[in-house]
């Protein structure tokens, strides 16, 4: 069980953190369910987003590696859009995630910079 000291901060939100020893991962517990959600979001946006460039791309449906007629130009031109789609995606929700549990509970969720890993 996990116990959590709530406290005022600057009279508009509050504060997660108990004592300085274990706050780190109490406020990653507190974001896990949150990062999954974001990150089924960012992979379901990522998708619908790389299925509408690459319908400006080609006619056809993106090639699959496996598919045999599939040339390398074509697969390493799809792969790389999706790729690039998919991890700024996911980046830019986590990112906004994490600044949204931060601007509400006054704890960032992961490492500052700076902290020793």
């Amino acid at each position: 069980m996990v116990n959590i000291n709530v406290c005022e901060r600057k009279g508009r939100s509050v504060r997660l953190l108990g004592s300085a020893s274990g706050s780190l991962a109490r406020v990653k517990l507190l974001f896990t369910p949150l990062g999954i959600l974001a990150g089924l979001l960012a992979g379901f946006v990522a998708k619908k987003g790389f299925e509408r460039i690459w319908a400006v791309v080609d006619d056809e449906k993106p090639p699959q590696a496996e598919d045999r007629e599939a040339s390398y130009p074509k697969l390493a031109l799809a792969l790389l859009l999706e790729g690039a789609i998919f991890k700024l995606v996911k980046g830019m929700v986590d990112r906004g995630a994490r600044t949204g549990f931060a601007s509400l509970t006054g704890s960032w969720p992961g490492e500052e910079k700076g902290d020793e890993i």
